[in-house]
């Protein structure tokens, strides 16, 4: 299939690129590069053997979508681009609504013009909010609990409606746990723009020099260690999530909401300490206050996208931790 790729060289869009070549289909890169680099396209090129066509531009150029489906035979769309740093979207609300909710209705308009009825979204488990329990099913209640989380729960509603309008459209909603990790090669991982806003990379920078220590926000949760536990995805399981759902959704129509996540939750100290093992440092860190809106737990109910997908996470969080570790150290500042 030909795949457009939206955000396709960010994190998990370049890796998802990768599987994409790797089974057989022809992804088609969009990107404005806000939060990514170009230079990603050459490490795919040499892991995968296939540089992918790179289109640069933003979603929110109504002109720029329609030329690339008048010129490319498109057959479906892998949606990744938008903002994603939870404390900016506190601080910048309209960029994030303007961004991730108008890019997406406009990307949807194009596709609908184009006729191309075939969308996997790039959702998040921050729509479940603060969950009742644990682990968390896709048929739990969906909240809110800032700008970025309910930019997320917003597209997806408008999705809900705009499929339900037009039954012969197939829209997946993948909702994502905490994607970690990097490619096994050490040639593509998570190379965040400024501070890191997630565990792993902050972790990784301590362990290579970039940073002093990390900051650990709470230790009197009602967790085992008192630290705020979550469910760590490998980001190439990830990748192949949305493989999976390319493969067995494109063609059925309907709305289909799944869960990516292990199933299983890790604190933030198990994080650490798994990390200076395969490291073999130790990772300074010092106890701050909680912060406003995090949550003692949150892990998937991985069940729904196994039954329906063939799908699960088959990559440990040893397997995690070491291949953050080969990305970082092989590239201590990035894709610089």
């Amino acid at each position: 299939m030909n795949v457009l790729v939206t955000g396709g060289s960010g994190y998990i869009g370049s890796h998802t690129c990768i599987q994409l070549l790797s089974a057989g289909h022809t992804p088609i890169v969009v990107d404005n590069l806000c939060n990514s680099n170009s230079l990603v396209l050459n490490r795919i090129e040499q892991v995968a053997g296939t540089r992918p066509l790179f289109l640069k531009g933003d979603i929110r150029d109504r002109a720029f979508l329609d030329s690339i489906f008048a010129t490319h035979d498109i057959d479906s769309v892998i949606h990744f681009a938008g903002l994603k740093a939870v404390g900016e979207s506190v601080a910048l609300p309209l960029k994030y609504y303007d961004n991730n909710v108008s890019g997406t209705l406009n990307l949807v308009s194009a596709m609908d013009r184009a006729e191309v009825k075939s969308l996997i979204f790039s959702s998040s488990a921050t729509v479940y909010g603060d969950p009742a329990s644990v682990p968390i099913r896709e048929d739990f209640p969906t909240s809110a609990t800032n700008p970025y989380g309910r930019s997320k729960l917003m597209v997806e509603e408008c999705l809900r409606d705009f499929q339900q309008a037009n039954p012969d459209w197939s829209i997946t909603l993948l909702r994502y746990f905490n994607p970690v990790g990097a490619h096994e090669s050490g040639l593509l991982g998570e190379d965040p723009q400024g501070t890191p806003n997630n565990l792993l990379p902050f972790v990784a920078q301590v362990a290579v020099g970039r940073r002093e220590k990390l900051g650990v926000f709470g230790n009197d949760y009602n967790t085992p260690d008192g630290t705020g536990v979550r469910d760590y995805i490998h980001v190439v399981d990830l990748a192949d999530g949305h493989l999976a759902a390319l493969d067995k959704m494109t063609h059925q129509p309907g709305t289909h909401i799944f869960n990516l996540g292990t199933g299983q939750g890790n604190s933030v100290l198990e994080m650490v300490h798994a990390f200076e093992a395969a490291a073999k440092r130790s990772i300074p860190y010092e106890i701050k206050p909680r912060r406003a809106g995090d949550i003692a737990e949150c892990y998937a109910d991985p069940a729904y996208a196994e039954a329906q997908l063939g799908w699960k996470a088959i990559r440990d969080l040893q397997t995690m931790v070491e291949d953050t570790w080969r990305w970082q150290s092989k590239n201590p500042h990035g894709y610089c």
